[in-house]
This record gives C-alpha cells, sequence and structure tokens, in this order.
C-alpha cells in the first residue's frame, strides 16, 4: 500500500476514535453548565431579599465583618439576650473595643462585658477557624451567625465544615442593594452574586479535596494568614 492510499485509511480511523470524543467532551461541558446555572439558581433562592425574624436563642453570636450594619445588628442581638457573648470575627487590628462602643452608643455596658475581638481573621476561611477556637474555649454548644445575606451560604459551610458538632442559627444581614431590589438590573450588584456564588463553588470543591481531619493547628493557620 502506498503512502497516497494509507492517509485516508489513518485519517478515518482517527476519525473513529476523535468524534467520541468530542461528543464525550461537549456533554460534559453542557452537564457542567447546567450543574453551575441550577447551583447558581439555588443560590440566588437561598439569598434572603427580606430581613428574617429570630427563631430561637443560642449560646453565643459570631458576626464576620465586611458589611456596615453588621456588628450593629449583631450587638442587637446580644442585648437582647439571644447569645451569652458575641465574637466579632475580623477586626482590623487597630480597632478597639473602645472604638466599637463609640460607634455603638448605648451598647457601652454590653461591650465591655460580653464581647471579644478576633484580629486573626483575615477571609472566612479564618472566620470559621477563629470562631471554632472560641466556641471550644467557651464550651458553647450552638451559635447565631450575623453575616451579609448573600455571604451566608459559604459562610455557613465553612463555619459547618469547622464545627458539625455545633447548632448554627443563621441570621442574614440584607443590604440596601438586595432589599427589594432586582439585583440582575444592577451590574454591580450582579458582579457580587457572580462572586460570591464562585466563592461559594470553590468552597464546596475545596472541602471535597481536602476535608478537614485531625486536631486544628490554629497557631500554623495564624501563621499561614499573616504570609
Amino acid at each position: 500500500m502506498t503512502a497516497t492510499e494509507r492517509e485516508p485509511k489513518a485519517s478515518a480511523e482517527r476519525g473513529r476514535w476523535l468524534r467520541p470524543l468530542v461528543r464525550a467532551l461537549a456533554a460534559l461541558v453542557v452537564a457542567v453548565v447546567v450543574l453551575l446555572g441550577g447551583g447558581f439558581i439555588w443560590f440566588v433562592w437561598h439569598v434572603p431579599a427580606e430581613e428574617v425574624a429570630l427563631d430561637r436563642d443560642a449560646d453565643g453570636i459570631v458576626v464576620l465583618t465586611g458589611g456596615a450594619s453588621r456588628v450593629a445588628d449583631a450587638m442587637e442581638l446580644l442585648a437582647a439576650g439571644h447569645g451569652k457573648r458575641l465574637l466579632i470575627s475580623g477586626v482590623h487590628r487597630t480597632t478597639t473595643a473602645a472604638e466599637i462602643a463609640r460607634q455603638l452608643p448605648g451598647y457601652e455596658k454590653v461591650v465591655a462585658c460580653c464581647v471579644d475581638l478576633d484580629y486573626s481573621a483575615v477571609n472566612t476561611v479564618g472566620n470559621a477557624v477563629e470562631t471554632r477556637r472560641w466556641v471550644r474555649e467557651r464550651g458553647f454548644r450552638s451559635l447565631i451567625v450575623v453575616t451579609s445575606s448573600y455571604h451566608m451560604p459559604r459562610s455557613m459551610v465553612e463555619l459547618g465544615q469547622q464545627m458539625p458538632d455545633i447548632v448554627l442559627v443563621p441570621f442574614p444581614v440584607v443590604t440596601d442593594r438586595l432589599r427589594g431590589e432586582r439585583w440582575w438590573m444592577s451590574a454591580p450588584t450582579a458582579k457580587l452574586i457572580f462572586s460570591e456564588y464562585a466563592k461559594y463553588v470553590f468552597a464546596l470543591l475545596r472541602m471535597r479535596i481536602e476535608p478537614l481531619s485531625g486536631p486544628l493547628d490554629v497557631s500554623a493557620i495564624r501563621g499561614n494568614a499573616k504570609s
């Protein structure tokens, strides 16, 4: 058989295995798109657009910093007796309890007696790690979680990963741009929602690849956060 005769035969053989591979890859891409699209719909559906009523108390309260009204809402819950102590996680290193009390007039006594500040956390994973340490030191079994509504799904999975034996009660804070607004009509809000969903998916994938195991080395995690 000459080279000219072999070339069409080789091309046909390549086509026989290449076409099924292309179809399989196309099907995989479609499946991933459908899965991510369905997950995004679920995510948006579970981001509250209105404040929710807290239907139970807990041993402690944790607020993850980042939103303007998160700390004020958490302080109000503490003052109302919904928890024994409050952890403000992710506080800037220059912020003091006295400064927080000045910013929230009327809560000076509550801040002085029942508020702890976490300066170590620099992201949501760090929030979860430091909250776990605080909860164990205090011997708490239940926790009210205060953060922005769009941040709540990721916060709950991160906290749940670190504290599977602790009852977590979400208290989402609804920002003004999500309150009764069609988020898809605002480019900044849509970008925020898509970004948070991507971080949520990444967190789920990371937990499947690197499940939490063994005792927690807090000092090592703090060192990594600073580097």
